[in-house]
């Protein structure tokens, strides 16, 4: 089970690997062409970020796994799924503060402190988001705690594409430098996330697939 959560995990990798330039021509077109948007690949920051994506995904499924493996579940092993439940749903809080950021100020006024201001934003919705999966935790069954945290996540991402789209659309038509920069992260962090809360459902039915085919296992 752990090995299948590894390849979901890597699909995962490689959707967003391969959606990346796409979704940038779509967001930065005619300004941006093919050899531009593939530069990408060369920054650091990016494969940081998908890293991190990469690796809170496989913490997500953490759980799912035990479950499907019929291995107890220990308080500790709960932590990587809370923990990286929480931090997607600070990612999103950051995303939307830089959605909304850029459609008020547009290029006025910018500085280190939205920088800051998205960073505390995000580590308060990461406590809050991890208190309130915690004692889901409690109440809940542990293949109903990760189903539940995926439905919030799915419900968090479009509530936050629903700011970072119409945002990103005006602040494209703005003519200043670097127009759209703030709305994509946005964006950037509304797919990545919607994608993200797929996973374990994938997961979840596989292994479902295979008890059937092996009931004695």
């Amino acid at each position: 089970m752990k090995r299948w959560a590894l390849i979901i995990a890597g699909l995962y990798c490689l959707i967003l690997a391969v959606l990346t330039v796409p979704v940038i021509l779509l967001s930065w077109l005619p300004q941006t062409n093919l050899k531009e948007a593939a530069g990408v690949y060369a920054l650091w920051p990016y494969w940081l970020w998908l890293v991190l994506m990469v690796a809170s995904q496989f913490a997500l499924l953490a759980v799912p796994v035990r479950v499907a493996s019929r291995r107890p579940v220990t308080r500790s092993a709960l932590w990587p799924t809370l923990l990286a439940g929480g931090l997607m749903m600070a990612g999103l809080a950051m995303g939307a503060v830089c959605s909304a950021y850029e459609f008020v100020f547009r290029d006025k006024g910018k500085g280190d402190w939205i920088a800051w201001l998205a960073i505390g934003l995000g580590a308060v919705t990461w406590g809050v988001w991890l208190f309130v999966f915690f004692r889901m935790s409690k109440r809940a069954d542990h293949p109903d705690l990760v189903t539940r945290q995926c439905r919030w996540l799915l419900r968090g991402s479009i509530l936050e594409l629903l700011i970072a789209v119409p945002t990103h659309i005006v602040a494209r038509y703005r003519g200043y430098c670097c127009a759209g920069f703030m709305t994509f992260l946005g964006l950037t962090m509304g797919i990545s996330v919607m994608l993200f809360a797929f996973g374990p459902a994938v997961f979840l039915l596989y292994a479902e697939r295979w008890k059937k085919l092996h009931p004695e296992a």
